[in-house]
This record gives C-alpha cells, sequence and structure tokens, in this order.
C-alpha cells in the first residue's frame, strides 16, 4: 500500500510508463493535478503534472519489486515526523527552488548507479 510516514514518487520519462492491467481513476482533488488511485483499493499509483506531460511521479511502492528505489531528494521536511529519516542526499523544507533542478538532475544522473542496486 502506499500509506505511510513518506510519500516516494519516483520521475520517469512518459515514454517508459504503462498501466499494464486495470483503468486507474482520479482521485483526491480532481483540480489541475491528476493523481491516479487504483479503483479497487484507492491507493495512490502515481501522477501527471499539468504541463510536463514528459515524466510521470510514479509510486515505488507500486512495483513488484520496489528494493532497488533509494531516494535522492526529500521534500517538505517542515512537516516530516521527529522520527522520520531517509537516506537521501538533499534535503528541503518544500520543494527545491526552481534554480536547482538543473544542478540536482546533473548530480543524479552523475551518481545513478548509487542509488539503483
Amino acid at each position: 500500500m502506499s500509506s505511510s510516514a513518506y510519500s516516494l514518487s519516483s520521475a520517469i520519462p512518459s515514454d517508459g510508463f504503462q498501466v499494464t492491467k486495470g483503468e486507474p481513476v482520479i482521485g483526491g482533488l480532481h483540480g489541475e493535478i491528476h493523481h491516479f488511485f487504483c479503483p479497487h483499493c484507492m491507493s495512490w499509483m502515481f501522477t501527471r503534472p499539468p504541463g510536463m506531460d514528459w515524466f510521470v511521479n510514479l509510486r515505488p511502492t507500486m512495483l513488484d519489486d520496489a528494493r532497488w528505489f533509494r531516494p535522492f531528494i526529500e521534500t517538505f521536511t517542515s512537516e516530516k515526523l521527529p522520527w522520520a529519516s531517509t537516506p537521501a542526499v538533499h534535503s528541503y523544507e518544500g520543494f527545491p527552488p526552481f534554480e536547482a533542478y538543473e544542478s540536482l538532475t546533473k548530480e543524479f544522473a552523475e551518481k545513478a548507479g548509487t542509488f539503483f542496486t
């Protein structure tokens, strides 16, 4: 299931993403951002950010085997539980500033082998 002290997501290219079974439904807020859920258990599966159709935010907990996934960035640490910790390399109280995304993406690409085991 997807509920916990963490809300994990992994940005993956849209071209490499396909729902292979079932038909997810839009859940939660039915606004500009579309969060897709399992129609049976209502677990949050993925998000398609508006205006950014080149990637999908996938919930790694929805994968058959998510043991390879390790967080690179943690966001909204201003709201995290005092005992919650991750091995993320970078932490932000909210989202990273827009100007940080280019260097974060470059660093992730350079170190990707250390995050996927």
